[in-house]
């Protein structure tokens, strides 16, 4: 009878099921039994000694499923890292989580030779100037800056009158 279901868990769960069936299923050779002992009395002759059993045969390779799948098991734990326990687990996670605490303040970012704002030096002069060593910008803002010319009523808006600054407003700062 073959079981047929639509989770994948349950047929793989029948499909070791049945692998295991058949690897336990098909016992070896059984022991011999010895004769059941006489009630009466007999005269009890020098035993000899019990013949030594063979050693059992060298199996050759079966190039099967179930032999292919019984190697993958032999290899299973090496293949598997080791399990860590929880102490070893949180002292890794310590390690590279670094200490850092989150400071807000207003720093201009200076142009970089591209002419993009440079906001990580921006982060960095903000955390030193709250006694830290450096930082990495979490927010920033933005904002247009234009010369007063553009305030004079009939005068046409040129390019160059405005810019754009970009200030960091938050930084994330570590020793």
């Amino acid at each position: 009878m073959m079981v047929r279901s639509g989770s994948p868990v349950l047929r793989l769960g029948t499909l070791i099921f049945a692998v295991l069936s058949l690897l336990l299923g098909a016992g070896g050779t059984a022991w011999p039994q010895s004769a059941p002992p006489s009630l009466g009395v007999q005269e009890q002759a020098p035993q000899a000694p019990p013949p030594s059993t063979p050693a059992p045969p060298v199996r050759e390779e079966n190039p099967g499923l179930i032999n292919e799948m019984g190697k993958l098991f032999d290899k299973l734990p090496s293949i598997l890292p080791p399990i860590k326990s929880p102490s070893e687990t949180m002292n890794d996670l310590s390690r590279l989580a670094k200490p850092s605490t989150m400071v807000s303040g207003r720093m201009a970012c200076p142009a970089s030779s591209n002419g993009a704002p440079d906001c990580k030096q921006a982060a960095d002069q903000l955390c030193q100037s709250k006694g830290y060593k450096e930082g990495k910008s979490l927010n920033a803002d933005s904002a247009e800056k234009c010369s007063a010319k553009v305030l004079i009523p009939g005068r046409q808006r040129k390019p160059d009158d405005c810019r754009t600054d970009t200030f960091v407003t938050s930084a994330l700062c570590q020793n």
